[in-house]
C-alpha cells in the first residue's frame, strides 16, 4: 500500500514539475473586425455626376464620370438590393475608337463600360471604390471630396471648379492623377 501511495504521490509531483515547464497557453484573439465592403456615411447630399475636369485616357477607354447616387440608393445596396447594371457609385468609360450616336442628351460614343462595384466607401469627405468590368479588368478609384467646393457647384447647378482630387487605377495601367468637376445631371 505504501508503495502505491508513494507511486501516486512520486506521479502527481511529476505532473506538477511538467506543468511548470510548459509555457502558458495564451488565448487565441477573436479575429479582427473586418470593415464593411459597402459604406456610407453622408452628412448631405453628394448625388450627381463627378467629371474628369481634363480628358483621362487608359489606352482606347476615356474615363467620362463617376456617378454617387442618394441615400435611399446607398441603403438598398447595402441592404442586399443589387443590380447588374446600377450601383450607388460606378464609374463609367467610353471606348473612343467606337462610332458617335443620337442620344437624348446629345451624342455619345456607342461602346461604354459601366464598373459597378466591389467596394465603396463614401463620406462627406472621401470617395474610395473598387470595381472590376470585363472590358477594363479592376478599377479603384481614391478620392478626396472638397465640401466647400461641392457646394458652391451645387449652387450654381454645376460650376467648372474641381470639387474632387484622386487617383484612378484600371487594369494594369499606372495610376492618375485627376481632378473631378460636378455635375448635377439631367
Amino acid at each position: 500500500m505504501r508503495i502505491r501511495i508513494l507511486a501516486a504521490a512520486g506521479l502527481v509531483a511529476l505532473i506538477a514539475v511538467a506543468s511548470c515547464d510548459r509555457p502558458e497557453r495564451k488565448a487565441e484573439a477573436p479575429p479582427a473586425a473586418t470593415a464593411p465592403a459597402f459604406s456610407h456615411e453622408m452628412s448631405g447630399d453628394l448625388s450627381g455626376y463627378y467629371m474628369p475636369a481634363s480628358e483621362v485616357r487608359i489606352g482606347k477607354w476615356s474615363f467620362d464620370h463617376i456617378f454617387v447616387g442618394q441615400a435611399h440608393e446607398f441603403q438598398a445596396w447595402e441592404g442586399g438590393g443589387r443590380s447588374e447594371t446600377f450601383g450607388p457609385v460606378m464609374l463609367q468609360f467610353d471606348d473612343v475608337t467606337s462610332p458617335m450616336v443620337q442620344t437624348e442628351l446629345g451624342e455619345a460614343r456607342s461602346i461604354t463600360a459601366r464598373v459597378l462595384p466591389t467596394a465603396y466607401t463614401v463620406t462627406d469627405t472621401a470617395i474610395a471604390f473598387e470595381g472590376r468590368s470585363p472590358e477594363l479588368g479592376a478599377v479603384r478609384f481614391e478620392g478626396a471630396l472638397d465640401p466647400g467646393a461641392l457646394a458652391t457647384a451645387r449652387r450654381n447647378l454645376g460650376d467648372e471648379g474641381v470639387v474632387v482630387t484622386g487617383r484612378l487605377t484600371v487594369g494594369d495601367a499606372p495610376a492618375q492623377n485627376v481632378q473631378l468637376r460636378w455635375w448635377a445631371g439631367d
